[in-house]
């Protein structure tokens, strides 16, 4: 990407100036403050103890496990950022797994799958926000059709990423 921005630079197909502006300061600082938190969730215990609740819950099954993590996900990355939500539910998905003796990568891997699976807002994902302004959509649509397509996707995704063979 730096490659890239600095050959767009050099070529001229945009000054600067340009550049410096179309950086978007407020999304790295969620993303920064994202990975603080997430680093202070682990060191802490505090991701453990939110694992432990998890796990607890779903009697250390590992599709209740995965399911669970995988509705936080989704309902952080309608509300912040995917790359925050990722950030911030990773250390728990990773406590979960060591506590239940199990290999993390089903957990991580439904996480990315639920933080890049974003309908139910329109600034849920970049995509989302940048057809809502010209396709003239409202609120309410993404609602009614992002919810029964992120219960869809979350669905699919917890039958089929622990039974995959990782």
């Amino acid at each position: 990407a730096m490659i890239g921005a600095g050959l767009m630079i050099i070529t001229r197909c945009c000054t600067g100036t340009e550049a410096r502006r179309s950086v978007d300061i407020s999304l790295l600082l969620v993303i920064g403050a994202a990975l603080g938190i997430g680093e202070c969730m682990q060191t802490t215990g505090a991701a453990q103890a939110i694992a432990d609740r998890i796990v607890g819950f779903a009697g250390g099954n590992e599709y209740l496990v995965i399911l669970a993590l995988y509705f936080v996900t989704m309902v952080f990355t309608e509300l912040i950022t995917n790359n925050a939500a990722a950030v911030l539910v990773c250390p728990i998905a990773l406590a979960a797994a060591h506590q239940m003796g199990a290999d993390p990568k089903p957990y991580i891997v439904a996480i990315m799958i639920a933080a890049s699976a974003a309908f139910a807002t329109p600034f849920g994902y970049q995509t989302n926000l940048m057809v809502y302004g010209p396709g003239g959509y409202k609120y309410s649509d993404y609602l009614r059709f992002g919810i029964p397509l992120s219960l869809l996707c979350m669905t699919i995704c917890v039958l089929l990423v622990p039974a995959l063979n990782w």
